[in-house]
């Protein structure tokens, strides 16, 4: 039986991050307005997820930082849980994580759904710009970013040293640098990733970027990705990727 999780999140705001009431016209805070979908159906999002997962990690972060209800379950990957009869009738993907709204709809791919989360808070700009500029960091992410800093995490934790998959890895973490250079050269003058502010885009490149060394990608030579780490890992309601959320469920 999965529990209700309640995350606990924070209204507090920081020089650096959290936009005012003012700054977000016509646009509504889900957590100062008593929102969340589980209060409107008396049902919460359950979150089907595998603990490892940094793409799950982006979702946890965030249901943590908007003070969010759920029910989690752990879906293990390695063993194919994925890809059971009943979970592709959720993800016909077959991948974590994935999100049923109280309604019962279900919601796949990481980065869409910390979009449909953070609707309406200060983790999304309020200006079109700003909006266009965090899902370009979010593509980034998916496409110059996770497939080479990722992937490289999920080899080496995963398949023993003598596995195929390991000759992979080299080309890989070539890729991984090069998208680490891009952040750095990014953040050497700016203290987040849009308007030098907190958003969806810094979690969803942070998921993977505090825990590259895993894969074999070396931190050392990007000293403003290093302190950018420090100010995500500062967040009010940050948690840690490895952090299991309490009387959760095994798939």
């Amino acid at each position: 039986m999965v529990s209700l999780i309640v995350v606990p999140g924070s209204h507090f705001k920081t020089k650096n991050n959290l936009a005012s009431d003012k700054s977000l016209p016509g646009r509504t805070d889900f957590r100062r307005a008593g929102y969340s979908s589980a209060a409107n159906k008396g049902k919460a999002m359950h979150l089907f997820d595998y603990l490892d997962s940094g793409n799950g990690f982006k979702v946890r972060l965030l249901l943590a930082q908007l003070g969010m209800k759920y029910q989690w379950t752990n879906v293990d990957i390695d063993k194919g849980l994925t890809r059971t009869p009943e979970f592709l009738k959720r993800n016909p993907n077959g991948r974590i994580p994935t999100l049923e709204l109280d309604d019962g709809t279900n919601l796949f791919e990481s980065n869409a759904i910390m979009w449909y989360l953070a609707e309406g808070s200060r983790f999304l700009p309020a200006t079109q710009l700003g909006r266009a500029q965090v899902l370009q960091w979010m593509f980034f992410e998916q496409y110059s970013h996770e497939p080479y800093v990722a992937t490289p995490r999920y080899i080496c934790r995963h398949f023993p040293a003598d596995h195929p998959r390991r000759a992979e890895l080299t080309a890989r973490l070539e890729k991984g640098h090069a998208a680490l250079n891009v952040m750095e050269g990014h953040l050497a003058t700016r203290e987040f990733f849009v308007n030098d502010r907190y958003s969806i885009a810094d979690i969803a490149l942070y998921a993977y970027t505090h825990v590259a060394p895993d894969g074999g990608l070396d931190l050392a030579p990007y000293p403003h990705v290093r302190e950018w780490l420090k100010r995500v890992a500062a967040q009010p309601g940050y948690i840690e990727l490895l952090a299991q959320p309490v009387s959760s469920a095994a798939a």
